[in-house]
C-alpha cells in the first residue's frame, strides 16, 4: 500500500515538475539563452511526454538557435502526436518540409493548418505561393481571394492577384487589384511597378511614366522602374531626361549592359559621341553576348566614325550570335567578296 500510494504521489508531481521545466523554458528562450532553453524543454518532454507545448517550443527554440532541423522536425511531430489539432507544429513542418523541397508534404501540412485554424493568414499566403510555384494557378487565385476574405485588404494577396491577371491578360482585373492596393498602400513600390509595366504593354507611355515615378518615389533604387522609366523617355525623345535615369540606373549597378547602352544611343542623338562611344563599348564588355549592343556599336563605328573594318567586326559578332537585318547581310557579303 505504501508503495502504491507513494507511486501515484510520483505521477501526480511529474506533471508539476515538467510544468515548471516547461515555464523555466519560456524564460530562457526569452532570454535568448537557447541551450538552457532547450535543456528545459527536453525535461519537460521527459518527466511529461504528452506535452504537446513543450515538444513545440522545443522545436522552435532549435530553429531559433539554428541547431538541428531533424531534432526540431521530430519534436514538432512528437507535439502533432501529443495533440493533433496543434496548427502552430503542422506549420512549422511544413516550412520545414518546404526548405527541403518535399512539395506535396508541404502543401498537405499548410491545408491542414487551415482545416485546424481557418483565420491563419499566413498559412493562406503561403500555400497560394506554392500553388504558384507549382504552376497551380486557379488553386492559386482561390487561395488569395480566401485570405480576402478574411483581410480584404491584404496587400500580398492583391499584390499577387494583380500579377497573376497580368499573366494571364486580364489587365483590366489587375488594374482593379493594383487600385484597391494603392488605396490602402499608397507607397506600395511593387504595385506602381507593375501598374506601369501593364500601361506599357497596353502602349499607354505617359500613364507608364507617371506610375514608375511613383514607383521611384517609393523605393529609388528599384531599378527595373527606373530603366524603363528612362526608356520611355528615350522613346518619346526626352534624351537629357532619358540620360538622367540611365545614369541612375548605372550608379545603382555598374554592370547593367543595356543601360550602358541604351546610354549610347540616347548620346549618339545628343551629338556626345564620345560618349555614347564609350557606353556602347561597356555594354559589350559587360555582356559579350548582347547581340543589340553589337549591331548599335558597328552602326556607330560605321555611320558616326567612318571606320568600316571595326563595324564590320561589330556585324559579324551581330550575325554569330544570331542577330539578322537586311542591311548588315548585304555589308558583310560585299566585304567578303
Amino acid at each position: 500500500m505504501f508503495v502504491l500510494a507513494w507511486s501515484a504521489q510520483a505521477m501526480a508531481v511529474q506533471p508539476d515538475l515538467a510544468k515548471r521545466h516547461y515555464e523555466s523554458g519560456i524564460q530562457h528562450s526569452k532570454q535568448g539563452a537557447v541551450e538552457e532553453a532547450v535543456r528545459a524543454f527536453k525535461r519537460a518532454t521527459e518527466l511529461d511526454p504528452g506535452m504537446a507545448e513543450a515538444h513545440y517550443q522545443l522545436g522552435l527554440t532549435l530553429l531559433n538557435g539554428k541547431k538541428s532541423s531533424k531534432e526540431a522536425a521530430a519534436a514538432f511531430r512528437q507535439a502533432v502526436i501529443a495533440n493533433p489539432a496543434l496548427a502552430g507544429a503542422h506549420y512549422e513542418l511544413a516550412q520545414l518540409a518546404l526548405n527541403e523541397g518535399n512539395v506535396r508534404e508541404a502543401e498537405q501540412g499548410l491545408e491542414r493548418v487551415i482545416d485546424l485554424a481557418p483565420r491563419q493568414e499566413q498559412a493562406y499566403l503561403d500555400l497560394a505561393k506554392l500553388y504558384e510555384r507549382t504552376h497551380a494557378s486557379e488553386r492559386a487565385e482561390a487561395t488569395y481571394l480566401a485570405l480576402l476574405n478574411i483581410d480584404e485588404g491584404h496587400p500580398e494577396a492583391l499584390y499577387r492577384l494583380a500579377g497573376l491577371a497580368d499573366m494571364r491578360g486580364d489587365s483590366k482585373i489587375a488594374q482593379g487589384y493594383l487600385s484597391r492596393l494603392l488605396r490602402l498602400r499608397p507607397a506600395h513600390a511593387d504595385a506602381w511597378y507593375l501598374q506601369g509595366r501593364i500601361a506599357e504593354k497596353n502602349n499607354q507611355l505617359t500613364a507608364a511614366a507617371a506610375s514608375y515615378r511613383e514607383a521611384l518615389r517609393a523605393k529609388p533604387d528599384l531599378i527595373d522602374a527606373r530603366f524603363n522609366l528612362a526608356f520611355i523617355l528615350r522613346s518619346q525623345g526626352k534624351s537629357a531626361e532619358a540620360a538622367r535615369e540611365f545614369l541612375e540606373v548605372i550608379a545603382i549597378k555598374p554592370e547593367h549592359a543595356e543601360a550602358h547602352m541604351n546610354l549610347g544611343l540616347v548620346y549618339t542623338t545628343m551629338h556626345k559621341l564620345d560618349e555614347a562611344e564609350r557606353e556602347y563599348e561597356a555594354a559589350v564588355r559587360l555582356n559579350p553576348t548582347l547581340v543589340e549592343a553589337h549591331y548599335n556599336l558597328g552602326v556607330f563605328y560605321e555611320l558616326h566614325r567612318k571606320d568600316l573594318p571595326r563595324a564590320l567586326a561589330q556585324y559579324r559578332r551581330y550575325r554569330d550570335l544570331g542577330g539578322r537585318d537586311e542591311r548588315v547581310d548585304r555589308i558583310v557579303g560585299e566585304a567578303g567578296r
